[in-house]
């Protein structure tokens, strides 16, 4: 592998660790709540993240009350993780 890509691999790998850290400090203060949530509502979550990040991103205003544009981003990553469980829980559930 090159440096350049080994480089990227590792900074990935950094990125998923501190996302997969947040949903274990959220899961002590929500639980799985996503279990109880369709992959439509799951999908709305994801859209309200990405226009946050567009209004952040647009606004020339600093936010009043925000976490950022790197938290949002890592929500979206957390809620897609979410869905794809999900579907793959479904997968599952058909086949019996």
């Amino acid at each position: 592998m090159k440096e350049e890509n080994a480089e990227t691999v590792q900074k990935y790998d950094e990125i998923l660790n501190e996302v997969r850290e947040i949903v274990i400090a959220k899961n002590i203060d929500y639980g799985d709540s996503w279990r109880k949530m369709r992959i439509t509502s799951i999908t709305d979550q994801i859209l309200v993240k990405a226009y946050r990040i567009r209004n952040l991103e647009e606004s020339k205003e600093p936010p009043k009350i925000s976490e950022g544009v790197e938290a949002e981003y890592k929500d979206i990553i957390n809620y897609c993780i979410f869905a794809l469980l999900k579907l793959r829980e479904e997968d599952t559930s058909q086949e019996i």
